[in-house]
């Protein structure tokens, strides 16, 4: 989809806290007691107080959110406008796209946007892990063994030893990824990268609760890494492996080499864009960060998983003439270690201007957010390195992808 006159005029993340309840006598991560709402709330606090929008002017507030059941059930899009200084005026739409929800969210108020060209939007994602885990809706999908089988379901883990096994990666490779990624993260704090992009989350009495991404481990080594075996066998020998063998006959084996520091940590977090068209913008008093040059959802081969993502690039690539060589930054999902070091080992591209700060494998999955907190770290990183264009890409299990192309103004 092409948007000319859509423009993003803030984008926002809350730090990443990890995605673990408190148990017996260990505490949970410092969001785990910090409803999903609030996170929300508080990023469309902060937007208002940064750009001076009110209320009246947003047309609708659109959230991913993959596990939509327990505390970020009841329609989280509305239980968060209820909880917001945001009228009631304001519409809610919550969406379920697995984990690249929060891209797809912004799309659709691009889309919007695009039509409707007065009004503002808010659009992002949320996601507690820590309050709602994963698989918590308990789908027939994940525990019907027929079901499983006909539809060829597997965990998203499955898909990234797929792809592990389809490109020959060993662990050694993924575990440089992994470090580079640790690496990275720990040194964009440090050196305030994360300053406009990022804010701090509160408790209701203005207590400070966190203000840095926690999952980072800035003395990770490979040494480290090597010592963590490969943790996935026995789930593929359950029944998984045999399915993905059947799909792709060329493989002998599948070869599990993912470690549990080579899959992205289980976060919570949320990031929000604010959008609009061009009269929007200037009616509301706001200066644009970025314009959307073209948006793209995919789905592909439901055994391979991680496929759409790639073809959501393809199609923003095509639609907006651009090469990946065009691109001064570039936010890829780290679906699982395999998946990004695909994209770095098929398209060539030069290795810095990829997750230059970091990503998820460092940072976690907060996984109704992710899309969007990846589109709010391109923003602010465009600026920081004076680029002009710069394209995020998102996949989820089952075969489904996002894309957005922006450049910056």
């Amino acid at each position: 989809m092409s948007t000319n006159g859509v423009y993003i005029y803030d984008a926002a993340r809350t730090p990443r806290g990890k995605g673990m309840p408190a148990r017996d006598d260990k505490p949970g991560g410092s969001l785990s007691d910090v409803p999903a709402h609030q996170l929300v709330v508080g990023l469309i606090d902060a937007m208002q107080e940064r750009t001076g929008f009110t209320g009246e002017q947003i047309n609708s507030l659109m959230l991913g959110c993959v596990g939509q059941v327990n505390s970020q059930g009841g329609h989280i899009a509305l239980v968060s406008r209820m909880a917001s200084n945001l009228p009631d005026s304001v519409a809610a739409q919550s969406i379920n796209n697995y984990c690249v929800s929060g891209l797809t969210a912004v799309g659709n108020a691009v889309a919007s946007a695009h039509m409707h060209d007065r009004a503002l939007y808010l659009a992002g994602g949320v996601e507690s892990l820590s309050q709602v885990g994963f698989l918590a809706d308990k789908a027939s999908l994940y525990n019907d063994p027929k079901m499983i089988k006909s539809l060829r379901w597997a965990p998203p883990i499955m898909g990234a030893e797929l792809v592990a096994s389809l490109q020959g990666f060993t662990k050694p490779e993924l575990d440089e990824l992994t470090l580079s990624s640790h690496q990275r993260a720990a040194k964009a704090w440090d050196d305030g990268a994360y300053a406009k992009s990022v804010v701090p989350v509160s408790d209701a009495s203005g207590q400070l609760v966190l203000e840095r991404d926690e999952l980072i481990r800035a003395n990770m080594s490979l040494d480290a890494l090597a010592a963590m075996q490969p943790a996935f066998k026995e789930m593929g020998a359950s029944g998984f492996d045999a399915m993905m063998l059947s799909a792709y006959p060329s493989l002998k084996h599948i070869e599990h080499v993912h470690s549990v520091a080579n899959c992205p940590g289980m976060a919570d977090g949320a990031a929000l864009v604010l959008l609009g068209g061009t009269r929007a913008g200037s009616n509301a008093g706001l200066k644009p960060l970025a314009r959307v040059v073209a948006q793209s959802e995919a789905a592909d081969d439901v055994v391979l998983q991680f496929g759409a993502g790639f073809k959501a690039m393809e199609h923003v690539l095509d639609e907006s003439g651009l090469s990946i060589e065009d691109f001064d930054r570039i936010e890829f999902m780290e679906a699982f270690a395999a998946v990004p070091l695909k994209f770095l080992r098929d398209y060539k591209v030069d290795a810095n201007k990829v997750n230059v700060n970091g990503g998820h494998l460092a940072m976690g999955h907060p996984m109704g957010a992710t899309g969007a907190v990846l589109l709010a770290q391109l923003v602010h990183e465009l600026e920081r390195c004076d680029g002009r264009y710069g394209l995020v890409v998102a996949s989820a299990g089952g075969g489904l992808g996002s894309a957005m192309i922006i450049e910056r103004v």
